[in-house]
């Protein structure tokens, strides 16, 4: 065996690492700089004006807007459209520089999983929940009676879950809250005979598809078109088409890949890995003898509830990940009166299902560390900046191609899809009447960018995804890029047409 055989990927925390030890070399070569940023005060309706770090009152009124070259409707900042700090035009400065050294490096991943406690308590609670219904035989039995039924059609099953996450993801922006679904999708997966991949990527590519062709989703198309200037609406022809063509191609190549893992098991890109993750998974058996009784399937009702109630809590009454949790907890705590586990039972459980994810947990926040050395670097706006020079002047087919790439490139720095939206359209967005095209298109071609990176982006939450099930980044890679390449050149003739149309 040569030495190349015997060097491994580095599991994800390592890359994360290495990617966070890049981003601080980085703020030593890129210069620090920065935007002047406006908020609005709702309180006392004022606009708020920070510039190096100092701040003044403005009256809220569109002519101080306009006055700021900010062309957006003053209504959009009084009706809690736009809450952030937005960036102003043609007021990019450099400022000293904010290295990250040794220190600011240590520091990063700590900052990041302080940030990310929300969602990384979320995923330990899920964790917990899991365990108790596991412990209750109820998945084993439940996975029984749909493999059965599923017999011959397995592939429906992938159908379901990439559309529904999908409509999630183009609707009200579902992403972080899927980490709850892999645990639970991945046994059925198995008993298909597929592998853990193929589940993978209907979750994963799912909500990345759904989030690349936003139509009515609030953190993105909402959010962008707002800081625009314009109604959502606009430009809403196209995202629905891409929605369709897209979630066409993705199914499709989801179901190829699938399909020949379960004729030939050693054509998965995790073969190697068959027996360790189906070890993950050994007490879920889509041949258990397990019976589904009546109590194992109000177990079954109240596990799936919290997800329906979740969803609703999300896109109707403004839930965030605090509400969510409390769902999750709530259900475990029911499911163990259901089946009368007794309190020294339920805690063990719930524990060992919390410490499995713990792995995943560190990930998210890790992640989120290589956020805050940008940010306390301040080197994103300077990207910003040189990007928005780069396309200044551009012919505008070329311009929006050019834009879309950069927009995907962006999106490794700003992972924050509605933190990109407020940062770069009240910037990019005139650049699009510069060179005679709609600003909607400016913000197609912004969410088919950052939705195109967010495929690959080991910033994201890709990697939490995959540590569920221990598959290399490296393997996500291989499966995915073609699939990348394709949306790729699909959002490249979409952009191109609209902008001649």
């Amino acid at each position: 065996m040569s030495v190349l055989q015997k060097i491994k990927f580095p599991t994800a925390h390592t890359v994360l690492f290495i990617i966070a030890a890049v981003v601080s070399l980085l703020t030593w070569i890129i210069p620090a700089g920065e935007y002047d940023r406006l908020s609005y005060d709702l309180d006392t309706d004022t606009f708020i004006k920070t510039s190096k770090g100092n701040s003044i009152t403005l009256e809220a009124t569109q002519q101080t807007l306009d006055d700021l070259t900010i062309q957006i409707p003053i209504e959009k900042f009084r009706d809690g459209a736009i809450s952030r700090a937005i960036s102003i035009p043609n007021t990019y400065q450099k400022l000293k520089g904010q290295p990250q050294g040794f220190v600011g490096f240590i520091q990063a991943p700590l900052k990041g999983i302080m940030q990310s406690a929300d969602i990384i308590l979320l995923v330990l609670i899920i964790g917990g929940l899991i365990s108790i219904v596991n412990a209750t035989k109820a998945f084993e039995a439940g996975i029984a009676w749909l493999a059965q039924k599923l017999k011959g059609r397995e592939f429906i099953l992938i159908i379901m879950v990439t559309s529904l996450i999908a409509l999630g993801g183009t609707t009200f922006g579902l992403e972080e809250e899927t980490i709850a679904f892999y645990p639970i999708l991945i046994p059925i997966f198995l008993a298909a005979k597929y592998d853990a991949l193929a589940c993978i990527a209907s979750i994963y590519i799912g909500s990345s598809i759904g989030t690349l062709a936003s139509t009515i989703n609030p953190f993105s198309t909402i959010i962008a078109s707002d800081a625009a200037g314009i109604n959502w609406t606009e430009g809403l022809n196209g995202r629905l088409i891409m929605l369709v063509l897209g979630l066409i191609i993705c199914i499709a190549y989801i179901i190829r890949y699938a399909q020949r893992v379960k004729k030939k098991p050693e054509q998965s890109l995790i073969y190697d890995q068959k027996e360790e993750i189906e070890g993950l998974f050994s007490g879920i058996s889509s041949t258990a003898t397990t019976r589904l009784t009546t109590k194992l399937k109000l177990v079954l009702f109240v596990f799936s509830n919290c997800f329906l109630v979740m969803v609703y809590g999300v896109s109707q009454l403004g839930w965030w990940f605090l509400e969510m949790t409390s769902v999750f907890l709530a259900g475990a705590l029911l499911i163990g009166i259901i089946t009368r586990l007794n309190e020294k039972q339920f805690v063990n459980e719930f524990m060992s299902g919390a410490k499995d994810l713990l792995g995943v947990a560190f990930i998210i926040g890790i992640a989120r560390g290589i956020t805050v050395l940008m940010e306390d670097g301040q080197v994103s706006d300077t990207l910003l900046y040189y990007a928005s020079e780069l396309t200044s002047g551009m012919h505008k087919g070329l311009f929006i191609n050019v834009t879309l790439m950069l927009y995907s490139g962006l999106t490794f720095f700003i992972p924050s899809s509605s933190g990109m939206a407020v940062l770069t359209m009240p910037i990019m967005s005139p650049l699009a009447d510069s060179v005679g095209i709609g600003r909607e298109i400016m913000v197609n071609a912004y969410q088919y960018g950052v939705g195109l990176f967010k495929f690959i982006n080991p910033t994201g939450i890709i990697l939490a995804s995959l540590a569920l099930v221990n598959v290399g980044y490296d393997k996500w890679l291989k499966f995915v890029w073609p699939l990348v390449l394709i949306l790729g050149i699909l959002s490249m003739v979409i952009l191109t047409i609209s902008v001649y149309l």
